[in-house]
């Protein structure tokens, strides 16, 4: 973990020990007790999920109305037992239909001692996948009568294979009518621009999503506009890099089933998928990021009692675009009565629980303009008046076929022995993230 864990522990809300198992003999089967004195009593829960107490230390979460609590005796990696545990919910959840409480683990107890006994050995994670696990622990849990009817799952030929071999996540056998590989590029854009038009901060954070439906075992290569890979590519062929715009990924992280060994030597994104849908990486980008939106707001106060709002969005993604699901938030003053607005697309209207103007427009081509200009009426106090902080203006957007980073998928190549033919979809969408304009 790297350090190994000593024991887990089920509790209720009240501290009462559901279920547990110890792994090593380096502490002592009372050590609950320290847990819950020391926390659980004393409502010392606070925000961090990692306590020490005697010279161990505690990583608990709670899950419904369940602490599930981690006892290391050492120093260990508490991302890692954070972790374990989250997957272990999420394993038994699959067992047991969805539901995840202290009905459940009561009603299951037979079944949670033989998953633990799988999951982690001498008090180090081992393989958590659902899939296969199913292939192997065979028994159903009990399942609430509100949950979700149990899928209909094939076993592999060899289920062995799966649990020992290098391709744990995908089972064999698998056939489908027609093959068919959905890729979602999803990003999100974070903006903070000061008053003067000045960009602050800007960064885009973006996931690859795919769902796949392949027969067999294919091997499939994603290529890229990166930089690094371009590069590598035009090495290895021994010829000049193509022209147009290549990006620098940040904080690349992989599914398990990419070979990184290949990754780290050609630069190219290779693996065998799982079936379904999945996230093959997630990376962040922080140079060259295309704004699909320029906002210039323009705000007066006029006396005590009135405001003039004047604000112009610009979109700057190509004329054959739009944006779906805009949202414009003002911020305005506490005191505000109520506003007139004159608008050129989309509606708006005064939300006195947001404290905000909120313009809303549908469907915004690109390479147009749109307006927005509002009269407020502030209520008149006797107290003397504040000065009023203005907080940033917000915006919400959705840009489909659109990538702030410039990141774009050059080629997807579906490999298999039986030699099919693969139908390849691909689709890109721009969110915003914080994209925030000082006013």
């Amino acid at each position: 973990m790297p350090v190994a864990a000593s024991a887990i522990y089920f509790l209720n809300l009240r501290g009462d020990i559901l279920i547990n198992r110890l792994y090593r003999d380096d502490v002592g089967g009372n050590m609950v007790d320290a847990f819950r004195m020391h926390i659980l009593q004393t409502k010392d829960l606070g925000t961090c999920p990692v306590k020490q107490i005697g010279g161990c230390s505690f990583m608990y979460m709670r899950i419904s109305n369940v602490y599930i609590v981690i006892v290391v005796s050492s120093n260990a990696n508490a991302a890692c037992a954070l972790r374990f545990v989250v997957e272990a919910v999420a394993l038994f959840k699959s067992y047991f239909g969805g539901a995840f409480d202290e009905d459940a683990i009561r009603n299951n107890f037979v079944l949670i001692y033989e998953l633990l006994d799988e999951i982690m050995d001498f008090g180090y994670p081992q393989n958590l996948s659902p899939e296969i696990l199913k292939l192997y622990i065979t028994q159903e849990g009990v399942r609430s009568p509100f949950s979700s009817k149990p899928q209909d799952s094939r076993p592999p030929a060899n289920a062995t294979l799966q649990v020992t071999g290098a391709v744990g996540w995908r089972r064999e056998g698998l056939v489908y009518k027609k093959n068919e590989v959905f890729l979602d590029i999803i990003e999100s854009v974070n903006l903070l621009m000061s008053s003067k038009g000045t960009v602050l901060r800007c960064d885009a954070t973006g996931k690859i999503l795919m769902k796949c439906f392949l027969s067999g075992m294919p091997d499939l290569k994603l290529g890229l506009n990166d930089k690094i890979g371009l590069e590598k590519e035009a090495q290895i062929k021994a010829r000049p890099t193509r022209s147009g715009k290549t990006i620098e990924l940040d904080d690349v992280t992989f599914h398990q089933c990419v070979n990184l060994t290949r990754f780290n030597s050609e630069k190219t994104v290779s693996f065998v998928p799982p079936d379904g849908e999945f996230e093959l990486m997630k990376y962040r980008i922080t140079e060259g990021i295309s704004l699909p939106f320029r906002v210039f707001p323009s705000i007066k106060e006029l006396g005590r009692t009135r405001m003039e709002v004047n604000v112009k969005v610009k979109s700057v993604f190509g004329a054959k675009m739009f944006a779906l699901g805009v949202v414009v938030k003002v911020p305005v003053p506490k005191q505000t009565a109520k506003a007139s607005f004159q608008v050129t697309n989309g509606k708006a209207k005064y939300n006195a629980t947001l404290d905000s103007l909120v313009w809303k427009v549908r469907k915004f081509p690109g390479q147009t303009e749109a307006t927005m200009s509002a009269e407020v009426e502030l209520i008149s106090t006797l107290a003397e008046k504040k000065s009023w902080t203005r907080p940033p203006i917000q915006m919400e957007f959705q840009v489909p076929m659109f990538t702030a980073s410039g990141l774009r998928v050059r080629f997807l190549k579906v490999w298999e022995k039986s030699g099919y033919s693969t139908v390849e979809w691909v689709r890109y969408i721009t969110r915003a993230g914080s994209y925030e304009i000082r006013c």
